[in-house]
């Protein structure tokens, strides 16, 4: 396994078989980015759907905890 040189103008045509090009991803070529406006909503198994809800419920349940606890820590709630 060998490599050309860094500075080396090469075209990817002729580059041997046993042969790699290292190329940095500033000096690339750009690649076509995905359009993602025409896309719709991703297909989802019913598991996946209800796992997902039930993460949702869980962090809406943590947030609640979250305010809960600094409203107590507030003293909103009196002493306890």
């Amino acid at each position: 396994m060998s490599m050309f040189p860094v500075t080396m103008n090469i075209n990817c045509d002729e580059i041997p078989e046993n042969h790699f090009v290292v190329v940095h991803p500033l000096h690339d070529r750009p690649e076509e980015k995905v359009d993602t406006e025409n896309l719709g909503p991703m297909p989802m198994t019913t598991s996946v759907r209800l796992s997902l809800m039930a993460l949702r419920g869980y962090l809406i349940l943590m947030v609640l905890l979250v305010f809960y606890h600094c409203l107590d820590l507030a003293g909103l709630f009196g002493k306890s």
